[in-house]
């Protein structure tokens, strides 16, 4: 084989096991590796939840799979074992326009799209069937590309690019916006090729951070990995609201919070050019799209002031039986829409 070829196969080799280690915690979910994990879990290879993030699970899946097959076992799902999946590692996304009753790789990482966008497709299975559609045409519509239900280019780009696409909040979980400035840089790829795991509001320096939603916070402190000073909430439904850079941390971990809460305050702790908040909402651990979770800003009062007699009458009766965000009480969880400083 004539050296130069050798040189570029061995460079493939290299950029494809690169991506495959990626660390989950550095990575959000990319829909390759979710077609993936679709095509393991149809052989019964990989009896976990489809997040696109490579790890060992997925890797050990592939060696499997390359060792029943007779391939060189190395995890990385490269040509030869792409081939050797059949119809599940095959047209590779973008290769066609996708439409109803089709199957394959590419509409396994379709799906996946969707569902990092806020529009979910009813599950991964690889087969574009009318919950996919209709995802699709939803998501279409909230794009403003032509609604037609087939998966082409002009849908493509807009689900791998970074315009903010959002009709109204989603259920069955929401969130408070946790400032109340405008979003900066938005979800997905942004310049120059960076993928970006959440939304950022630049704020300045001080500006109160407000829980999105009712949950426990699972983690408060300093973050080696970029994030700075973080608070992690654990909401239900395995979603997760992270808030990253702040100047200092309002919240511990373990402890309770309400929509509307102040958990901390915007900085500039880690790998950040300036202040502001670097908000994420995780599912199962994969960063999706907050913008289509995000309900109107609201805060709730750490030290209000003089209430008027009325107010404290209304407090004064009510005292001993209410909290903020009290419809939700005795769930333990965001109720559908979340409200605060009313009782049940």
């Amino acid at each position: 084989m004539p050296t130069g070829w050798t040189r570029l196969l061995a460079l493939f080799g290299a950029m494809a096991a690169l991506f495959l280690a990626l660390p989950a915690q550095a990575s959000a979910g990319s829909a390759q590796i979710a077609a993936l994990q679709v095509a393991m879990t149809a052989l019964g290879l990989y009896p976990h939840p489809v997040d696109g993030i490579t790890g060992s699970w997925t890797q050990q899946a592939v060696r499997t799979f390359q060792s029943q097959q007779g391939l060189t076992v190395d995890g990385i799902a490269g040509p030869q074992t792409r081939t050797a999946l059949g119809k599940r590692g095959k047209p590779s996304l973008g290769a066609r326009p996708m439409r109803a009753g089709q199957r394959g790789w590419d509409v396994a990482a379709l799906q996946f799209l969707l569902h990092e966008r806020g529009f979910e497709p009813g599950g991964y299975d690889g087969g574009f069937g009318p919950n996919t559609q209709n995802a699709v045409r939803r998501f279409q519509s909230a794009a403003h590309v032509g609604v037609d239900g087939v998966a082409g280019p002009a849908t493509l780009n807009a689900l791998r690019g970074n315009q903010v696409v959002s009709t109204s909040p989603i259920g069955p979980v929401r969130f408070f916006r946790p400032v109340p400035g405008p979003i900066g840089d938005g979800f997905g790829w942004i310049p120059p090729g960076r993928r970006h795991t959440g939304v950022d509001f630049p704020e300045p320096t001080g500006t109160p951070i407000h829980a999105g939603g009712v949950g426990v916070v699972s983690f408060a402190g300093f973050n080696t990995g970029g994030y700075g000073n973080l608070v992690v909430i654990t909401h239900r439904l395995g979603f997760e609201s992270w808030y990253a850079h702040m100047s200092r941390l309002a919240a511990s971990a373990g402890q309770h919070v309400s929509g509307g809460q102040t958990i901390g305050y915007v900085g500039s702790t880690g790998h950040a050019t300036g202040p502001h908040l670097h908000f994420e909402v995780r599912h199962f651990g994969t960063p999706v799209d907050p913008v289509p979770y995000l309900l109107g800003y609201r805060a709730a009062s750490a030290h209000p002031g003089a209430p008027s007699r009325r107010s404290a009458g209304v407090r004064k009766r009510r005292a001993g039986r209410c909290r903020p965000n009290g419809d939700a009480r005795g769930r333990g969880a965001d109720p559908l829409t979340a409200r605060l400083d009313r009782c049940p």
